[in-house]
């Protein structure tokens, strides 16, 4: 089991596109879920509001699919919990596997969550430490606190690596002012 690597309190993800060196890539997908209830569904998964949630509405596992068109490099996920909001629905052990397609998937990591509160950071590397490629994600939460049965999750994100330009090796822009400018069109 694995360990997921917690940000600071109110430490935002968005600051790691900000250095140039990852880029969101969640909205390339097709996103599914096992359960919803009726206005907890993908889009409040996905909308950037952390007051929002998905909240599932049937037996465990819960499971949040995540499908490319193409094979694709993945990096990182990010998700965001709050115990002291959700309290039984907040999850505690997390399934994360990848495939192909829903008959090839396998677990690649297993995180115990304690209370969490904000984002949790989980890098997906294979033997190497070189990001995935894969056709699909799928999160399972396996159990919540207090032995809750349906679930909450407020946002995920996924994130792919920005690559190297073939042209040259220019120093990466960082600054806001450098980023509006920073592609060619």
């Amino acid at each position: 089991m694995a360990t997921p690597s917690k940000t600071p309190p109110g430490s935002d993800p968005k600051q790691l596109e900000r250095t140039g060196t990852v880029r969101e890539i969640g909205s390339q997908a097709v996103w599914s879920l096992s359960s919803c209830k009726p206005g907890f569904g993908v889009d409040q998964l996905r909308d950037d509001n952390l007051e929002t949630y998905w909240q599932s509405d049937g037996s465990q596992p819960h499971l949040v699919n995540i499908q490319f068109r193409r094979k694709t490099t993945v990096k990182m996920l990010c998700m965001y919990a709050d115990y002291k909001s959700d309290e039984s629905y907040t999850p505690s052990k997390i399934s994360v596997r990848v495939g192909n397609n829903f008959h090839n998937l396998q677990e690649i990591r297993q995180l115990e969550m304690v209370e969490p509160s904000g984002w949790i950071h989980i890098p997906l590397l294979d033997t190497v430490n070189n990001p995935i490629r894969t056709f699909m994600i799928q999160i399972a939460v396996l159990a919540n606190h207090q032995n809750g049965r349906d679930t909450h999750m407020r946002q995920i994100k996924v994130y792919t690596p920005v690559e190297e330009s073939s042209i040259g090796k220019f120093p990466r822009c960082t600054t806001v002012d450098f980023m509006m400018y920073r592609t060619i069109r």
